[in-house]
């Protein structure tokens, strides 16, 4: 097995379980969204500090990593923005996916890579190429289409979209490991977990513990739920290319998606579906110029005269 092939079943493994946890957090029912979210935390924090430790025994680089990480304000202080970013989008995902809101869910992330060109301009000031502007307003248009079939604006998938892509931005900027990066997010939001695990416990509110020893083991893998795939996700980062993984991160939306239509029975009206084809066609425009883009630059690259 080559490398490349090893990083693309990576990849693939990764997306596949991002795609499949809408069939994962039903389960923690009774517990609300919050109680997921501040358990998903707290043993986030507990599993990555396990699998720091583990690399440390055997020689890894985590541990030097985050010390030298711990040493640093300004990357500390964007992970922390990037913690309470991922919290959030974690939160209103939770919540949309036991709300019966997967559809939506899935438009998010579809619409993650067109959000995070709207922010690159936005923000870094990048210029875009005809095809990307091709891409924006036709996905423009189909959010304008799903804003009339649902009555409302798909402010579940926005947020979602718009969270994700303003975390990465940051995570790009900071540059860490994906254990180091994950541990420093997880323990900003570690003291609000805590504090609101400890209320809703004191009141008799929490459902762990109570809804039977099933329940408090689901609870407890989502840790190692939100440890998977990410780590699967760094090893096929560091072997594939971008062209390759941004086309695997459809399969993702495309799990979901599924899942809604076709597990829970979710509505999709022609109308709807009109906007999501839009959508589509966007993310097809956008996936084409992206590779003809590579291309063109690996072609210059081995032209050129070394100098």
């Amino acid at each position: 097995m080559t490398v490349d092939r090893r990083g693309l079943i990576f990849g693939v493994w990764a997306y596949i379980l991002w795609g499949l946890l809408p069939l994962y957090w039903p389960h923690l029912e009774p517990s609300g969204a919050l109680e997921v979210l501040a358990h998903r935390v707290v043993w986030s924090v507990v599993f990555s500090a396990l699998l720091i430790w583990i690399l440390a025994r055997r020689g890894g680089a985590a541990w030097r990593n985050l010390r030298g990480l711990m040493r640093n304000g300004r990357r500390l202080r964007l992970l922390a923005i990037a913690g309470i970013l991922i919290g959030g989008n974690w939160l209103v995902y939770i919540w949309a996916v036991n709300s019966d809101h997967v559809v939506e869910t899935a438009l998010g992330y579809y619409i993650n890579p067109l959000m995070t060109i709207t922010l690159a301009v936005l923000i870094l000031g990048e210029r875009l190429r005809p095809p990307q502007w091709v891409a924006i307003g036709i996905a423009a248009a189909g959010l304008v289409v799903l804003t009339v079939g649902y009555g409302r604006l798909p402010w579940i998938g926005l947020i979602l979209a718009s969270s994700f892509a303003a975390y990465s931005l940051i995570k790009k900027t900071v540059s860490v490991g994906a254990v180091e990066g994950l541990t420093v997010e997880t323990v900003v939001l570690l003291p609000p977990a805590l504090v609101f695990l400890a209320v809703i416990t004191s009141t008799g509110d929490a459902e762990f513990g109570h809804a039977g020893s099933g329940h408090a083991l689901l609870m407890a893998c989502a840790g190692i739920a939100t440890l998977a795939p990410l780590l699967l996700f760094a090893g096929a980062a560091s072997r594939v290319p971008l062209t390759t993984l941004g086309m695997l991160q459809y399969l993702a939306p495309t799990l979901q998606f599924g899942i809604g239509v076709l597990i829970n029975g979710e509505p999709l009206p022609p109308e709807r579906l009109a906007g999501f084809v839009l959508v589509w066609v966007a993310l097809v425009v956008l996936t084409v110029d992206g590779v003809h883009n590579q291309r063109r630059r690996m072609l210059r690259l081995t032209t050129e005269p070394a100098v």
